[in-house]
């Protein structure tokens, strides 16, 4: 089901799904939408929710298995912390999860100019 896949992304990203629909340009309730009816979104509406996590339309429809990015490379948060801070173990998950935000902060900076 497509709302099992898209909470499991907000997951993964450590947000809320209100807060991904509204960083993708989506409706507030969109999420609450998809729960309650079974509904995948189609079209430019799949396409943007494809881009803001980085998979395919495929893994979002539930026709590829794993949610790997659009270029077939899987990366970590372990990948990314190192390519942060190298090889430490100063940093944990909770300072990924500080980069991230700041990192969606920017975004929705952008997306708002």
């Amino acid at each position: 089901m497509f709302y099992d896949l898209f909470c499991n992304l907000c997951k993964e990203r450590g947000i809320s799904v209100t807060k991904a629909t509204i960083d993708i340009g989506l409706s507030r309730t969109i999420g609450t939408k998809w729960k309650r009816t079974g509904a995948t979104p189609n079209g430019e509406t799949l396409n943007k929710i494809a881009d803001y996590f980085g998979v395919t339309t495929d893994f979002l429809l539930g026709t590829e298995k794993a949610s790997a990015p659009k270029d077939g490379h899987q990366i970590s948060k372990k990948d990314i912390m190192f390519a942060l801070w190298g090889d430490t173990d100063e940093v944990d998950e909770d300072d990924l999860a500080d980069v991230q935000r700041y990192a969606d902060y920017i975004r929705e900076r952008k997306r708002k100019r």
